[in-house]
Parts: C-alpha cells; sequence; structure tokens
C-alpha cells in the first residue's frame, strides 16, 4: 500500500529524452506509479514526438529540445531553473546520460531530491563475456529499473501489471477479418530482417490476413513498404499517412504485430496487442523485451555468438547476421498463426 509519508514527493518529473523504444516503455511504470498515487503531479521531460505515449495517464510533458536549446550540458543548468518554477519537488532520471546527470546535479543545487536508473551495465556485459544469456535467468527488465528508481524517492508500489486492451479509434476504418501488423526494421543491421527475407514474409502474411500494414519509418523503409504496396492488394504502407498516436491505435486493431526488437514491439506492449517478436543480434534475457507480450510470440535461434551486443550496434563478426536469418520467413507466419488462433479464443 502507498505510503502517508509528508516526506514523499508532490511534484515527480521523470527524465527521458530517447531512444523511443526506451521512452514508451517508460509509461507502464508510470502507469502502475499513477495508480497508487492517484494524487501524485507527475511532469514527464521528454521530445514532444513522445507525447502519445502518456495519453491517458494524467501526467504532464516539459518538451525537451536535445537537438536544439537543450543540446548542451550548460542548457541543463537552464532547465533546472524551469524546474524550479514549475514547484518540482523531485526529479527520477531514467536517461542517466551526460546531459541528464548534469541536469541532476543543477536540480540538487536547488534542492530538489533526485534519483536515477541503475541500467545494470556490469551484469550484463558479464552476461555477453560469458555466452549465457541463452540459458540464464533474465535480467531486471527496463521497466522495473524504471520504477526502481521511482522507489528510490520514497514510493512504494508494485509492479506494473501488463497493459490491457482498451477501446480505440480506428484510422483505416472498418475492419474486416484479420489484420496484420509487420515491422522489419530497427536502427541496427543485426536487428534488421534482411530485404529477400522480408519480402517473402509479407508475401506469406498477407496472404494469412485481410490487410498486412507494413510498419517503418521514411527513406529505404517506406520504400520496401511501398513495394510491397504495390506486389500486393492488401498491404498497406503507414508511414506518412499516420502521426504516432494514429498508429498506436491501428496498432490496437491488429490482430498480432511482426515486430524485430525494436518500436512497434513496445508501441504493442503499450495497447496490448499480441507480438511475434524476431531476435537477431540482441536477446530478451537482457530487460528490453516488450513489456507483458506473451512469451510464446518470441522467435529466436541460438547460437553460440549471440547475443554479440546489449544493443545491437555491435557489427556481426562473420558479417552475414546470420543470427536474424535463421529466423525464416515460414517460421513467422506459423507463428503469427498461432498466436492470432491462441488470443482470439480469450
Amino acid at each position: 500500500m502507498p505510503g502517508k509519508s509528508r516526506a514523499l514527493p508532490r511534484h515527480l518529473l521523470v527524465v527521458r529524452t530517447s531512444a523511443m523504444g526506451d521512452v514508451a516503455m517508460l509509461a507502464h511504470a508510470l502507469r502502475a506509479l499513477k495508480a497508487a498515487y492517484p494524487g501524485l503531479k507527475i511532469t514527464v521531460a521528454t521530445r514532444p514526438l513522445f507525447r502519445p505515449f502518456f495519453a491517458g495517464l494524467g501526467v504532464d510533458i516539459l518538451d525537451v529540445n536535445t537537438q536544439g536549446e537543450h543540446r548542451t550540458l550548460r542548457s541543463m543548468f537552464v532547465l533546472a531553473r524551469r524546474i524550479g518554477e514549475l514547484g518540482i519537488d523531485a526529479v527520477a532520471d531514467v536517461h542517466d546520460v551526460w546531459r541528464t546527470k548534469c541536469l541532476r546535479f543543477a536540480a540538487r543545487l536547488h534542492g530538489v531530491r533526485t534519483s536515477h536508473i541503475d541500467k545494470g551495465h556490469i551484469e550484463k556485459w558479464m552476461r555477453l563475456k560469458s555466452g549465457g544469456a541463452t540459458c540464464a535467468a533474465p535480467l531486471r527488465h527496463t521497466v522495473i529499473r524504471y520504477c526502481d528508481a521511482l522507489r528510490r524517492l520514497g514510493f512504494r508500489f508494485d509492479d506494473p501489471e501488463p497493459a490491457v486492451r482498451a477501446v480505440r479509434p480506428n484510422p483505416m476504418g472498418e475492419k474486416r477479418g484479420v489484420w496484420l501488423g509487420f515491422a522489419p526494421f530497427s536502427a541496427q543491421r543485426g536487428k534488421t530482417y534482411p530485404r529477400d527475407e522480408a519480402c517473402e514474409a509479407v508475401r506469406l502474411l498477407s496472404a494469412r490476413c485481410e490487410r498486412l500494414f507494413v510498419h517503418g519509418g521514411g527513406g529505404a523503409e517506406l520504400e520496401f513498404a511501398r513495394e510491397m504496396e504495390r506486389r500486393h492488394p492488401n498491404v498497406t504502407a503507414v508511414h506518412g499517412s499516420l502521426d504516432l498516436g494514429a498508429e498506436m491505435d491501428l496498432i490496437a486493431h491488429e490482430d498480432c504485430v511482426v515486430s524485430m526488437d525494436s518500436l512497434v514491439m513496445h508501441l504493442a506492449s503499450l495497447v496490448a496487442t499480441p507480438v511475434v517478436s524476431v531476435w537477431g543480434a540482441t536477446h530478451p534475457s537482457l530487460g528490453y523485451i516488450g513489456y507483458g507480450i506473451d512469451p510464446e510470440g518470441v522467435l529466436q535461434v541460438d547460437m553460440p555468438c549471440r547475443p554479440c551486443s546489449v544493443y545491437g550496434k555491435k557489427e556481426c563478426r562473420y558479417g552475414d547476421c546470420r543470427c536474424i536469418r535463421a529466423v525464416t520467413p515460414r517460421m513467422i507466419a506459423d507463428r503469427v498463426e498461432r498466436m492470432v488462433a491462441k488470443h482470439a479464443s480469450r
């Protein structure tokens, strides 16, 4: 039960400005905190683009532009003065990079209590060195690490329950039959599904549903999605037609989403859509899997060389990212069919 201590903060600032998937995961932790302390005022310092992640939680957003006015360390001292003006009496830094470390220091100079996340760098590094991530128990999930940072300020609350389905608007018109989502992209090559395999996956998935939506960004990702539109009449490219909030609404209406270790997996976990998550260079045991998603949806092939890094940034030692290629399009399509049937029966 929540404590009654007068020492508890009344207005909390939570800081996380990137990356998109990590910011999305923060919403789970804040949902649990608000459930335990409904009277607590919470402000999230993040990029304006990420507002839809926190819709319905009753939190305020403090826009942080890390590419503009908040780019320098000096600007963090200016931002700390703004914290005082807003009446914030505690800061939880769940990012813990040099910019936010500076903000924490400046906040303490203004008499504001602070806490920060323990990212578990050492235990993750030891996992990689030992090659034991494929068989060892999962490390602490990032969402729980966020909760721990909040608890260090005196809050007492249970770990979040997985998100539940809610009624959301449908930006793509009336739904008929099975809708699927496919997001084969990532910022890192070792977490991106190869193009040839992705084309075959689209062919197999589009044959098993009424509509298939390809989620991704611009540039080459959009080119791929539009090529799939031309090849398959029931495929739709999402980028450019929906903003982030509407894309989350669409994902909520999909019966299953196929995603790499990337943003769409976390968006699906926020709206409680079943996920088939494909893992290559990284590994779900390191704490970044979509929070609360069904473990049966995880697709990976154990190899002595994986995971090769925590975030997937390291180049493949063999040069061909064989770990993610080992998850075949047929495996994906079959697992999607199983997940759709499983969750349709609930």
